[in-house]
């Protein structure tokens, strides 16, 4: 399985903790951001869209408990999956967890098969509910992945393949903001690098070609599919 597109999220106070997360992941294939606290934590799981955040509960500042609370009611954070690490097996302290929204616990120390499967099993529920459907249609436009046709009122439209692809994610999430770096994740990849206004570029393109005005920019972050 390819894991190089899932952003992964850790959160934890002690510089050690977060090395050794990020080492074990890593050599997994997935891509890792750091924080220290649980205000960071929210400003940076709404820039980046992870798909999963590892979230420790006793943090200064703003524990795990509260950042988990703020960044659900973050809609476009809706689905990312939240796993506390947690030094205190407790059971109030697991249900706490559960009620402010995580989806799974693990306790320190940490045992990195553990950690990895647990990681593995709940990317797997993401996946299942990520999957792309072969043909979008919103409206009069209709957006056939197989085919790779665009198709509005009757008027079959032939796109680029970046632009097709950019055109395909926005609109497989009616309504949802797509950061700039989740936009660049999956149409470009990690790995390529391109100008800061190719996606500009493209989405202009796509308005031209179309007529469009679906496709809303939203300022400082990225793009969305309105309808």
């Amino acid at each position: 399985m390819d894991n190089t597109h899932y952003r992964i999220l850790l959160v934890d106070d002690e510089p050690d903790v977060l090395e050794f997360l990020g080492y074990n992941l890593k050599k997994e294939g997935y891509q890792i951001f750091t924080c220290n606290n649980g205000r960071e934590a929210i400003e940076t799981a709404a820039r980046i869209l992870p798909h999963l955040i590892i979230l420790d509960v006793m943090m200064p500042a703003m524990d795990g408990i509260e950042a988990c609370k703020e960044i659900k009611q973050n809609a476009n954070l809706e689905n990312t999956i939240i796993i506390f690490l947690t030094a205190r097996g407790e059971d109030y302290s697991q249900i706490a967890g559960f009620d402010a929204g995580a989806d799974d616990y693990v306790t320190k120390p940490i045992k990195p098969r553990v950690l990895l499967s647990r990681v593995k099993a709940l990317l797997r529920r993401y996946r299942e509910k990520e999957v792309v459907q072969d043909v979008i249609q919103v409206g009069n436009l209709i957006i056939d992945k197989e085919k790779f046709l665009v198709v509005q009122d009757g008027r079959e439209i032939v796109l680029p393949k970046k632009e097709f692809e950019l055109l395909m994610v926005l609109a497989s999430r009616p309504n949802k903001v797509f950061s700039r770096d989740e936009i660049f994740a999956k149409v470009w990849g990690n790995d390529v690098i391109v100008g800061d206004r190719t996606i500009d570029v493209h989405v202009r393109k796509i308005r031209e070609k179309i007529g469009l005005n679906n496709i809303k920019t939203i300022k400082g972050i990225g793009y969305k599919f309105e309808v």
